[in-house]
């Protein structure tokens, strides 16, 4: 979502040099942009204040004489660290009582930028400047060296192509496509001749099990088996990519993989995949979406009537995209 962003900035400035402070679990995903030239470390939790450790940390960040800071987030805490730095530009939308900390103060205009995408970008803009479109593609890029050590370390021989089952999603059971579905889809294309890899985070472990065990093996469960870097460069040798609603499903888009997206709680309307590659598939039900994190009728329709059946039809629209390099 912040690529497009440091793109815009990067044609706005040539020769700029763009860090980005991010917490740790991000931040594998922004080692594989060209754009960011160091990451460095946020190391608050979701929530937390702790106010001298960001005093402490903006002091830190005060001898490395930034011009600028972006301040994602509307949160008042992520202004704070900025202000402490004594960075003399602080740009960022009008937020939660942190008038003064950011002194390039932006309103937002919800209607105009419907994307969250968008609104990034806009904020590398001057003020009262339109967005400047087409927005630039994000675009993650991974090494074939680090995709061939990460292939040998796990033993993986595929001798066909590959696609890769996002199972899980952070938010929520409401955003995730039932696991018999995709043990049922998994055994579907094992039959075209596909590898079927479950990819994700440790704590979808137990998902992805259950997927594979359903699969009957037609799935390999990889999930928690890898760290972000790492799923990365999986996801950039697939030739197809299901996800739910969720940051893989970003970071397929990103990898220009073919990709479908599974919605049913959620809307592609705010964070959709950003590729030509990508396609949604969503009921777009009455009751949907409603951002919950568990259905609020019991019925769960939105992805219980998202067939296995209508999900391999739909992906028969995207096998043969042509490939590109990630």
């Amino acid at each position: 979502m912040a690529q497009p962003l440091f793109r815009r900035l990067h044609r706005r400035h040539p020769g700029l040099a763009l860090d980005v402070l991010a917490p740790p679990w991000t931040a594998p995903v922004f080692r594989h942009m060209p754009e960011v030239r160091e990451v460095l470390d946020s190391p608050f939790r979701h929530g937390e204040l702790n106010l001298p450790a960001r005093y402490r940390l903006g002091r830190r960040l005060r001898p490395r004489g930034y011009h600028q800071a972006i301040i994602l987030p509307n949160s008042l805490k992520s202004a704070l660290m900025p202000f402490f730095a004594g960075i003399p530009l602080r740009t960022g939308f009008v937020g939660e009582l942190r008038r003064g900390l950011i002194n390039d103060a932006r309103p937002l205009d919800r209607a105009a930028l419907p994307l969250m995408v968008e609104r990034f970008a806009q904020l590398a803009e001057p003020p009262s400047t339109p967005l400047h479109r087409p927005l630039p593609r994000a675009a993650l890029r991974v090494g074939e060296d680090e995709q061939r050590a990460l292939l040998d370390r796990l033993g993986l021989r595929p001798r066909g192509p590959v696609a890769a089952f996002c199972v899980g999603a952070e938010y929520g059971p409401a955003k995730r496509w039932p696991p018999e579905y995709f043990a049922q889809l998994a055994r579907m294309l094992a039959e075209r001749g596909y590898a079927v890899w479950l990819v994700g985070s440790p704590k979808d472990r137990e998902i992805g099990a259950e997927v594979a065990r359903q699969s009957g093996g037609a799935a390999l469960n990889l999930c928690g088996k890898t760290d972000l870097s790492e799923a990365i460069a999986l996801l950039a040798g697939t030739a197809l990519v299901v996800s739910n609603d969720s940051g893989l499903m970003h970071v397929a888009a990103a990898l220009e993989r073919p990709l479908l997206a599974l919605y049913g709680s959620s809307s592609p309307g705010f964070t959709p995949p950003l590729s030509d590659l990508a396609q949604v598939v969503s009921l777009n039900l009455p009751c949907s979406p409603c951002f919950k994190r568990e259905c609020p009728l019991g019925h769960f329709r939105c992805m219980r009537e998202l067939t296995p059946e209508r999900v391999r039809e739909e992906l028969g629209h995207l096998e043969g995209q042509p490939q590109r390099n990630a």
